[in-house]
């Protein structure tokens, strides 16, 4: 290639890929090369392989590099020489492939979202004003931008009144959320913002109060019903919601769906909710599978609203899990792309990469280790423990602790260690990152998510090579370590 010449590369990708790899490649520019994208005929990109490229690609005198994707599988070597271009693979994922040429990742933008999050308090009657208050703060800080106010069967709500008016003057966008027409009313009367929920025979109560309703079928399932609300509200030029209900897995759950498709389809502009706690607290699974998995309809429908509740322990993090679902379905819809690469929030119990270094690759950089203190890492093989005397792999830190011979000399790294190996037992188990001084990230089911992702692998190439905490980015002295210094420091005196 001449000198004034630029570099005429080809990336190669799936269906799937296609238009986002174009935007992606176009944010890199100016580019010191030039290119083009040729979908190669998968659908997903990690399906192509290097006997494919053989097979598929002609015409390639006008290149002088092919990019295929990081999980392209096959001896590229051979497919260079048969080829006559030398083919190399790219990123894993998109959204790395700017750094793969020294330009800057740009982070998705998560920032964005087109559905509304209503958190409902479900025990409101029996709570008092004071604890409702604090309720809606936090669901507020998870996300949720309308506070709903459920009411309970023949269960008093004497404070229904003051518990909208105290929201409403926090600032808070309201709704209440009741079978009883009565609590309907009150509420309205009172301020609120939505009533969940109204019927063909109860829609009298849009004409006593201003508040939007939700409209469902009277009865369950009966969708006619549903459309004469809908169009109803509409002769009358008022705003409105329609739900028509999502039901639980084996109550009608597939049916619940194509409702909703239905609904879409008939109505492709009103607005629509979907309470996805029938699902959510009705499955005893994982939530945030069910959320992602949930939102992706929602996102395809152009559902406008949903409503979620945490009653059960185990959904304890759902609105936190809708926030973070809406925002990457919106993120993955607007770039045409897949919801993968984009954001890791939703995958708690395991990790997409859980183990970036095999056990022969450990046990070389732990060949170069030259100081007595103890690294732990993990790969499929098991938990990694060595120093510059030695290395042990185990899957049960009971069987790696007295190789170590920490009790007597020091107590304090002796439980630092015992902590370090009972997260890498959690992480090795589970299939998550492990990094050796750091939590274990689980996502948005925490609160408080750290960042600590962007600087774990600068970090871990200090730990490899023994260099100690500093501003390099290596983690500074823990309270164990001090506590080890201080006991050693005090023995000398």
């Amino acid at each position: 290639m001449s000198n004034n010449k630029l570099e005429h590369i080809l990336f190669l990708t799936g269906k799937l890929a296609e238009k986002r790899l174009h935007k992606v490649v176009a944010s890199m520019k100016p580019t010191n090369f030039t290119y083009e994208i040729r979908n190669i005929g998968v659908s997903v990109a990690a399906l192509m392989t290097a006997d494919m490229l053989k097979r598929r690609l002609q015409d390639l005198d006008a290149y002088d590099r092919i990019i295929v994707p990081g999980l392209c599988r096959g001896d590229l070597d051979k497919a260079s020489q048969t080829l006559g271009v030398e083919v190399v693979r790219g990123t894993e994922d998109l959204k790395d492939l700017p750094g793969f040429f020294g330009h800057k990742c740009q982070p998705v933008d998560l920032s964005r979202y087109d559905v509304s999050i209503f958190a409902e308090i479900t025990d409101a009657p029996q709570i008092g004003l004071e604890a409702i208050m604090a309720r809606a703060k936090q669901y507020r800080l998870d996300g949720a931008d309308v506070i709903d106010i459920g009411c309970l069967p023949d269960t008093p709500f004497p404070h229904l009144e003051e518990a909208v008016a105290a929201l409403k003057q926090a600032g808070y966008r309201v709704s209440v959320d009741s079978l009883d027409v009565d609590d309907l009313l009150r509420g309205g009367k009172a301020g609120a913002d939505y009533l969940l929920s109204l019927n063909e025979s109860t829609l009298w109560v849009t004409d006593e109060v201003d508040s939007v309703p939700v409209l469902i079928p009277e009865p369950h399932k009966d969708m006619a019903s549903l459309y004469r609300a809908i169009d109803y509200m509409r002769e009358n030029k008022r705003p409105c919601i329609a739900d028509s209900i999502l039901d639980p897995i084996h109550f009608g759950f597939t049916d619940s769906i194509l409702r909703y498709h239905e609904l879409r389809q008939r109505y492709p502009d009103v607005e629509i909710m979907m309470g996805i706690g029938n699902l959510t607290e009705l499955t005893e699974a994982d939530t945030t599978g069910i959320n992602a998995l949930l939102f992706g309809m929602i996102s395809e429908l152009r559902i406008t609203q949903v409503l979620a509740t945490e009653v059960s322990p185990h959904t304890c993090s759902a609105v936190r899990e809708a926030d973070r679902a809406r925002r990457i379905m919106f993120a993955a819809r607007t770039e045409e792309s897949l919801p993968k690469g984009l954001d890791s929030g939703l995958l708690s119990t395991h990790a997409l990469k859980p183990f970036p270094y095999s056990k022969d690759e450990i046990e070389e950089l732990a060949a170069e280790i030259r100081d007595p203190s103890y690294r732990v890492q993990i790969s499929k093989g098991g938990i990694h423990v060595y120093n510059r005397d030695g290395f042990s792999t185990a899957a049960n830190p009971f069987e790696l602790f007295p190789e170590l011979e920490l009790i007597q000399d020091d107590a304090p790294h002796a439980f630092y260690m015992g902590v370090e190996l009972a997260r890498a037992q959690v992480a090795w188990q589970l299939g998550k990152r492990y990094q050796q001084d750091e939590e274990l990230e689980w996502g948005v089911a925490t609160r408080g998510s750290s960042e600590a992702e962007k600087n774990r692998l600068s970090r871990a190439a200090h730990r490899l090579k023994g260099n100690s905490g500093n501003a390099d980015g290596y983690k500074e002295a823990g309270s164990t370590l001090k506590a080890s210094r201080a006991r050693k420091k005090k023995q000398k005196k």
